[in-house]
């Protein structure tokens, strides 16, 4: 079954009239922007993330497709495991398992280390990530870790997220600089797993990689279920089941 993704006359232009960033208050001030320090306060923190356009319950689990602009297909298993993980900055995390296949063989094994805020920000510490070829590993390219080599944490989903609102989503000087803006909260988007009728949509860059620009599609309750390049390459990744 083919995705379908459906948005406003507005989103077709892709966001470029979307205002300048919108500053949102938390215990560490406003959401992190660039190269930017933030310092946390490890007390304010929790593993139990559950903000609702990204609810990480342990136990749950996403499957997706991913295709890449040369047609081929790879499977994404997401997991939120019941593991924790102190992060060097000192906020305990906890760890989600992302699990990248294709032809039953690994492409790309990861965990993933989040926390939620008091105010509901799920910020992203880092991720321990190793990357392989023909079954076997070869590189851990990408790896870090927040309060390491200078790393610093970012956010994946705001508390209270709104049209405008910008934001960084991992800093690593070099290696991690994904940054995001939230273009829309009232989208619609249609993936195998199903039909979600108000979508957060948000606009996601990388300064390492001007060329290329994605949208991704959260839904209430259930998290990621689509992400879509439209420059510097054709990706899709769509949500085919959520296990909650």
């Amino acid at each position: 079954m083919k995705a379908k993704l459906l948005v406003g006359a507005a989103v077709v232009a892709l966001g470029t009239a979307v205002g300048g960033a919108v500053a949102a208050q938390g215990p560490g001030g406003k959401l992190p922007q660039g190269s930017e320090r933030v310092n946390l306060d490890p007390a304010d923190f929790t593993t139990k993330i559950t903000n609702p356009y990204w609810p990480m319950k342990p136990g749950s689990r996403w499957i997706y497709r991913e295709t890449d602009s040369q047609g081929a297909k790879q499977r994404v298993v997401v997991t939120v495991t019941d593991r924790t993980k102190k992060i060097a900055n000192g906020v305990t995390a906890r760890v989600v398992h992302d699990a990248v296949t294709e032809g039953g063989k690994p492409v790309e094994l990861t965990d993933d280390f989040y926390a939620q805020d008091r105010a509901g920000n799920i910020w992203y510490l880092g991720e321990a990530t190793t990357e392989y070829e023909n079954g076997k590993p070869r590189s851990t390219a990408g790896s870090f870790e927040a309060g390491v080599d200078g790393a610093q944490a970012g956010v994946i989903m705001p508390a209270r997220p709104r049209p405008g609102l910008s934001y960084r989503e991992e800093y690593r000087k070099g290696e991690a600089e994904d940054r995001a803006r939230i273009v829309s909260l009232r989208e619609k988007a249609e993936v195998p797993a199903g039909y979600y009728p108000r979508v957060l949509m948000t606009r996601n860059v990388n300064p390492l990689s001007p060329k290329e620009l994605e949208f991704k599609f959260y839904a209430r309750g259930v998290g990621p279920v689509l992400a879509v390049s439209v420059s510097g390459g054709s990706d899709r990744e769509e949500l085919l089941s959520i296990r909650k």
